[in-house]
């Protein structure tokens, strides 16, 4: 089982640990989701941090941000690399002309649901070379829609990622999936978590409210009774992200 993480570093430091491995065992289109709040702000840091996993490739790896601002901030801030950092392009500028045949590996940091197909383009074009998406958004349905192509292009590219690394904590519950395990449901009792399931596939809507209320109603603490009323109201917005 993994260890609960404690803060940002723990999660950020196991994230790497399960994307290093994901990709070594050669998944080529590999996510890692840190559904936490704000941080989308911790971005250009996690990037960096990132890129160490793929330092073998030297020259070869490149970073892309979603937006030409934020590829200038990073390049400002980090100096000279040994890597290359650009952005994910424009109507303009269409990504097919930001990669070439000397790239050999990517990280595509923060993209939205705004950016689906040109990720999905990026991805199609890198062919074999290991593509990393750190911290998408891309389910975001308030951004892309709820209309039938929207939702079927999402979903047809999404189904092509492969989840490295999740987590997402809300009070009282948590779900966390790390390469090669399963993923694992917590329930918080008293001052800490406990496992109440393990599944080999990604736990969503009813499925997830099912296991969480089964275990809240089982559980014999008095504490975790005391405050399932408050529990239940934190997880309606856990369980309506989980489900999109």
């Amino acid at each position: 089982m993994v260890n609960i993480p404690q803060n940002l570093d723990d999660v950020a430091n196991q994230a790497k640990i399960a994307a290093k491995s994901a990709l070594d065992d050669g998944y080529r289109r590999v996510q890692v989701e840190l559904l936490i709040p704000e941080i989308a702000l911790e971005a250009q840091g996690l990037a960096l941090e990132f890129a160490s996993i793929l330092s073998e490739y030297g020259s070869g790896l490149k970073i892309l941000f979603t937006d030409t601002g934020a590829a200038s901030l990073a390049k400002r801030d980090w100096g000279e690399t040994v890597f290359s950092v650009t952005d994910l392009g424009s109507r303009r500028t269409p990504v097919e002309r930001k990669i070439s045949d000397a790239d050999e590996a990517f990280i595509v940091v923060c993209p939205s649901a705004v950016e689906v197909a040109q990720v999905e383009k990026l991805c199609n074009l890198a062919g074999d070379r290991p593509v990393l998406l750190l911290t998408p958004q891309l389910e975001d349905v308030a951004v892309v829609g709820i209309g039938y192509a929207a939702r079927q292009l999402r979903e047809r590219f999404i189904s092509t990622l492969y989840s490295a690394y999740y987590y997402k904590s809300v009070d009282g519950a948590m779900v966390l999936r790390s390469h090669p395990g399963l993923w694992q449901v917590f329930l918080q009792k008293d001052t800490e978590y406990e496992l109440i399931a393990e599944l080999e596939n990604k736990p969503v809507g009813e499925d997830l409210e099912r296991l969480i209320r089964q275990a809240i109603n089982q559980g014999d603490s008095s504490a975790i009774k005391a405050k399932q009323k408050g529990i239940f109201a934190s997880l309606q917005q856990f369980l309506k992200a989980l489900s999109q």
